[in-house]
């Protein structure tokens, strides 16, 4: 009985739905490990195989055919003398029940297959939606280790731990897909893993995702914790990468050998680098040559177009500034200087022509009647025609580039700044747009100095500021943190210190503008409950909040 194990935390980043294509990932970064690591034992992350999160597409036939040809495949291809353990949907076929596994294999052997039994039904997950739930543990020998498999959630709450180390294991290894969100690597370390070592006395070897999902970005930061609930070895977080992990028996007692500790990074790195992979997979997973924008100058678009250079390269970004009567100089000025700065494609294209065609033809309705938004939302979709004829002609993608409190209050112009495929920002509140953008600049040069500083402004009427119509931006974020994360009453946000008539107004403005998110392109989520898939709040609703 062999007194060490080799292990690789294979924090994979799949693609949902290519079964094909994560097999052949599974297979590379199997022999990697073994070639350059001596690999015993590869772990890979939840649902391996169809990518996680896989939805209605758990459901179709063809998903089903094509998982039983490349089960098959792994089986047959796997490297002599290492094992891989991984997550994947069991179907039985016999009752029509779908179960979320993680399985141990070797080159032609199943030893063996654990059902998750805890199922996450909460924020982004819907997992009882498609699955049920397991019931036993699940202990495997190999190379004379216990090891007790689990699967993600099964390590969020007391029970399924102290089940399987009762069930004799000696490590327990968890096979992952848990989304970033601020904060959450510190929760998972110190109040998920470290409690479970607590409760069970084991070691845990936990190996999550990576990579980017629609609105969902995973981070890694897959974690070997010791017997005494210390972090032994982490791998970076968001990177695909491999990372030895050495158990060691002493004594009979199974513990990780120290290895190396990647520290995480500050609040704005750990951001920005969500949104940088948040960008990058959706544009490159769905087979888009490149990105566009508009560049209005300001800082929203700024920071949008230096995800953007970082996410796909310069190469590969188109900006487009498109003034109007009302467009400063220093916005023009600043969105060629941005442009220059980061080498990207960049072209201007006033909007007064398609601006004035559009009154004149509207002239006769609107006769006396006063100018109001309507005018600037005018121009606002004339931008957008302008971008989506480009993205048509060119086959690049549209980023756009509002904010999560702009979207919060409807400060966004449906079919106009709305328009686009991907919203980089979409999560991210303006206070935190200016740190990002601060954060962003301590790299390399790129977003100028005055685009952060000046006032914000939509520039669509003459000396425009977002301040005329809207709070102060520490007020206002702190007031939709409350009421849209919180879940807060108008009572009770105002009793945190708030103006009452500034809560109401805001709070007013959220209900409105429920229909506009709706149409608004999916986005990276970041914040504990992000506008979307997680806060789903009926577009018609007689709710209203109590004065």
């Amino acid at each position: 009985m062999s007194n060490t194990l080799n292990i690789s935390m294979a924090q994979a980043n799949p693609t949902v739905g290519d079964v094909p294509g994560n097999v052949d990932k599974v297979l590379a970064l199997t022999a990697q490990a073994v070639r350059e690591q001596g690999a015993e034992l590869v772990i890979f992350p939840e649902l391996m195989l169809t990518g996680y999160p896989p939805e209605d597409l758990l459901h179709h036939g063809g998903l089903r055919g094509q998982l039983h040809a490349g089960f098959e495949r792994l089986l047959a291809e796997l490297p002599e003398g290492v094992a891989v353990l991984l997550g994947l949907p069991e179907y039985v076929f016999d009752s029509g029940r779908i179960f979320n596994t993680a399985q141990l294999l070797t080159r032609g052997h199943v030893l063996g297959v654990y059902r998750k039994q805890l199922l996450p039904n909460y924020g982004v997950f819907d997992e009882k939606r498609y699955f049920v739930e397991g019931d036993v543990p699940c202990v495997v020998e190999y190379q004379g280790f216990q090891l007790g498999l689990t699967v993600c959630e099964d390590l969020w709450h007391p029970g399924v731990a102290r089940q399987t180390a009762d069930a004799g294991a000696d490590v327990l290894l968890n096979v992952s897909a848990s989304p970033f969100q601020m904060g959450r690597q510190m929760h998972r370390e110190a109040e998920v893993l470290k409690l479970r070592v607590e409760e069970c006395g084991l070691p845990i070897v936990y190996v999550n995702l990576v990579g980017g999902q629609d609105e969902l970005v995973f981070d890694g930061g897959s974690l070997a914790v010791s017997r005494h609930g210390r972090a032994a070895v982490r791998s970076a977080a968001f990177d695909e990468v491999l990372t030895p992990v050495r158990l060691r028996r002493e004594n009979g007692v199974v513990d990780v050998e120290p290895g190396e500790v990647h520290v995480e990074g500050s609040q704005e790195e750990s951001v920005y680098k969500a949104l940088v992979m948040g960008v990058r997979d959706y544009v490159n997973k769905n087979g888009f040559p490149g990105a566009l924008l508009g560049l209005s100058g300001g800082i929203d678009s700024g920071l949008t177009l230096a995800i953007a250079v970082d996410a796909l390269g310069a190469d590969k970004v188109t900006a487009v500034m498109m003034p109007s009567q009302y467009t400063s100089d220093i916005s023009t000025t600043e969105a060629a200087r941005q442009a220059e700065m980061l080498g990207v494609t960049y072209h201007s294209i006033a909007i007064e022509k398609p601006v004035v065609a559009f009154e004149d033809i509207l002239a006769s309705v609107f006769e006396g009647l006063p100018p109001d938004t309507t005018e600037e939302n005018i121009q606002a979709r004339s931008r957008g025609v302008i971008l989506m004829a480009l993205s048509n002609k060119s086959g690049d993608i549209v980023l756009t580039t509002g904010n999560k409190s702009e979207m919060a209050v409807g400060y966004a112009t449906l079919y106009g700044d709305m328009a686009g495929g991907f919203a980089a920002l979409k999560d991210v509140p303006k206070t935190l747009v200016y740190r990002l953008a601060k954060y962003r600049n301590g790299l390399s040069p790129a977003i100028p100095e005055v685009v952060i500083t000046r006032p914000p402004s939509a520039e669509l009427r003459p000396d425009q500021k977002d301040s005329d119509s809207l709070p102060d931006y520490d007020t206002l974020d702190a007031i939709l943190e409350a009421y849209v994360e919180d879940d807060l009453s108008v009572a009770e946000v105002v009793a945190r210190g708030f103006d009452r008539q500034t809560v109401e107004r805001v709070v007013g403005l959220v209900q409105r503008n429920e229909y506009k998110r709706r149409q608004a392109p999916p986005g990276v989520k970041i914040s504990r409950r992000a506008f979307g898939r997680e806060r789903r709040y009926p577009i018609t609703s007689g709710y209203r909040h109590q004065k």
